[in-house]
């Protein structure tokens, strides 16, 4: 599963990433934050639907890809 991080800065510093395939959204304090946060929220996500059925188990092994 290839996933892409897309990153963007506020006005005020913080990043946000964002995660399309998933819905995800995400602010951090920084740029390597932003990732690590969007990455995990990712991981559970992905280890959720596994287990619910909804996405097969190679899922696991996601690629992430970062955009800015």
């Amino acid at each position: 599963m290839n996933l892409t991080i897309d990153l963007a800065r506020e006005v005020d510093g913080r990043w946000i990433a964002e995660i399309p395939e998933l819905n995800i959204l995400l602010y951090g304090t920084s740029r390597e934050d932003a990732i690590r946060q969007a990455e995990d929220a990712a991981r559970q996500i992905i280890a959720d639907r596994i287990q619910r059925g909804t996405l097969p188990k190679t899922a696991v092994d996601a690629v992430f890809a970062v955009s800015v």
